[in-house]
């Protein structure tokens, strides 16, 4: 990217997030989390704070008001629930309605050059000519949006990870995996997700 000219981002194949109808996190007002994921690329220190370099996970609070979090406190009510297809899997999800507040919102950012090396890239035939074609300065790959200090992984995206599905995971240790295991099951029983 060069000086004066415009930062260009484009979202991966994965994120439904600016979907008008999703499972999860929704931005509710684009135009203005743009504007402010963008400043807080520009921000960022690509140098220092990237545990893989060129993957980010970005903390930006200050796109709480623009997002819909993705879930909510579990209800006991049947008609609380929607069903919806994730996955190939159909799934009882919270209605959006019963949305938990967002306390806080972050985003996961690659460099172009990362996300093209990314594990899951090779799982959607076509991304990699996709990015080549739109030759963004970067890839968002994420927007989490929940109660709560740090977003907390899904089950799925967990094990899927573990798996050989992010780069990131192969550096974790076995506590940090253990660590992320418990926090994650302490969530599972106490929150739903949020679809449309």
């Amino acid at each position: 990217m060069s000086e004066g000219e415009p930062m260009r981002v484009v979202c991966s194949n994965i994120v439904t997030a600016l979907s008008d109808s999703t499972i999860g996190t929704k931005v509710i007002s684009p135009f203005a989390f743009w504007n402010v994921v963008r400043s807080a690329i520009a921000a960022f220190d690509w140098e220092r704070d990237c545990r893989i370099p060129g993957q980010a996970f970005i903390q930006i609070n200050a796109a709480c008001p623009y997002v819909s979090s993705g879930v909510g406190i579990a209800q006991t009510e049947p008609t609380a629930y929607v069903l919806r297809t994730h996955r190939g899997r159909v799934g009882a999800y919270l209605k959006r309605e019963f949305a938990s507040k967002v306390t806080s919102c972050a985003v996961v950012v690659y460099t172009k050059e990362a996300y093209l090396q990314d594990p899951d890239i090779d799982e959607t035939p076509g991304e990699d000519n996709r990015i080549m074609k739109a030759d963004p300065d970067y890839v968002l790959t994420a927007v989490l949006a929940k109660s709560g200090e740090k977003p907390v992984l899904s089950p799925y995206r967990f094990v899927k990870n573990l798996a050989g599905g992010n780069n990131e995971a192969l550096a974790w240790s076995a506590e940090e995996i253990r660590a992320k295991a418990r926090e994650i099951a302490s969530e599972v029983d106490m929150w739903s997700m949020v679809a449309d």
